[in-house]
């Protein structure tokens, strides 16, 4: 929980390192997607469209701090760029077994993938 009373309860009493900031780059982009939860959770709970499309917009506002947050990260740390750029290449050939099966042919699954790597 955020400690507003505490004016100076962020700073921290040295300059964190390169990994330290990755790690806590991580932690920002957790809770940018949490506070789309929160946000989005409000909207659907409320049937004052007012308050719906405001906390929409602040949603959103959000995910484009995730965006930053997502783009930092790469520049700071290019192994996470291949990380996600590798699990984008299974998302894809999931998906592309997903229409072979669709029109008749076998799946592809995760496991597949994985049988495949080794």
């Amino acid at each position: 929980m955020p400690e507003f009373v505490k004016p100076f309860s962020g700073t921290v009493p040295r300059k964190i390192t390169k990994d330290e900031l990755i790690r806590a780059i991580r932690l920002n982009i957790s809770a940018e997607y949490e506070a789309v939860h929160l946000y989005m959770a409000h909207a659907d709970a409320t049937e004052d469209v007012f308050a719906r499309q405001v906390l929409t917009d602040i949603a959103n506002e959000e995910r484009v701090h995730i965006g930053e947050f997502m783009e930092l990260l790469r520049r700071l740390d290019p192994e996470e760029a291949r990380f996600l750029e590798e699990g984008r290449a299974e998302v894809e050939q999931i998906a592309q077994g997903a229409e072979a099966a669709a029109a008749g042919g076998d799946g592809m699954t995760v496991g597949n993938l994985r049988s495949e790597q080794s």
